[in-house]
């Protein structure tokens, strides 16, 4: 459900198009892998995405140390994955969202 001029415009779910995060570090070669990995699965499922380098916040830094890339779902901040892409565990996250 969307506000918008004070007015609810509610979609269809298949229409939310969910936004999923990466939290990664710049010079890692497993975070610029699962990077590459989900934009070309973008051309074929209709996701956002967001990349987070942890290394510009200390906190950050502290929550992940060495276990980057990890991918989040950001409306439910589920973890769907860390290290490499999963697709299974994704393509479960999408079932169970659409």
């Amino acid at each position: 459900m969307t506000v918008i001029n004070n007015k609810i415009i509610v979609r269809p779910e298949s229409a939310i198009q969910p936004t999923f995060v990466i939290y990664s570090r710049e010079a890692c070669h497993l975070c610029q892998e699962m990077i590459c990995a989900l934009r070309n699965l973008q051309a074929q499922k209709s996701f956002e995405l967001e990349i987070i380098d942890i290394d510009s916040d200390p906190q950050l830094v502290a929550l992940y140390g060495e276990r980057v890339p990890v991918l989040k779902a950001l409306n439910d901040q589920q973890e769907i994955c860390h290290y490499y892409l999963d697709l299974v565990a994704l393509d479960a996250y999408f079932a169970k969202i659409r």
